[in-house]
């Protein structure tokens, strides 16, 4: 897993092409007008998901891993935490679904505020538990950018 603030992107590019790709997206694009919903950047090999919701409480929460992409989590406005663990730690709660790119785990995780500007990578043996209100639920524009892994 990485973390850091936007303006420190270009320290990330040698992750990979997608990564790259990702990160440049991020920082040229003004997300204050842009809807909701999914908008290619590389086809189905990078795309972003550009995300309006309330955070929610922890007790909510699930913690959850992908395998065929990893996942650029931008905080564009607002403030929540992310739960975080190495899967290795983790038991899963269930079988992988291949077609949704999903897998959820339990066990012990830990949590990290991100206010606005701040993203995470979380690679496919990061578990990751996004959208936590930080104190009460509060509204958060989020940008999900997958990147297919290389």
């Amino acid at each position: 897993m990485v973390t850091d603030n936007i303006r420190n992107a270009n320290s990330y590019y040698a992750l990979g092409t997608g990564i790259k790709k990702a990160l440049k997206f991020l920082e040229a694009t003004d997300f204050s007008g842009m809807a909701s919903g999914r908008y290619d950047i590389d086809g189905d090999a990078v795309y972003a998901l550009v995300q309006s919701y309330d955070s929610k409480p922890a007790g909510e929460g699930k913690l959850e891993a992908h395998r065929k992409y990893i996942d650029v989590q931008f905080v564009f406005d607002g403030c929540e935490s992310m739960g975080y663990a190495n899967i290795e730690t983790l038991s899963a709660e269930c079988e992988y679904d291949v077609q949704k790119d999903f897998i959820l785990y339990k066990g012990e995780y830990d949590m990290l505020t991100y206010s606005k500007g701040m993203f995470a990578i979380y690679f496919p043996f990061d578990a990751h538990m996004p959208c936590i209100a930080v104190d009460k639920p509060a509204p958060v524009k989020k940008i999900v950018v997958k990147v297919k892994c290389e």
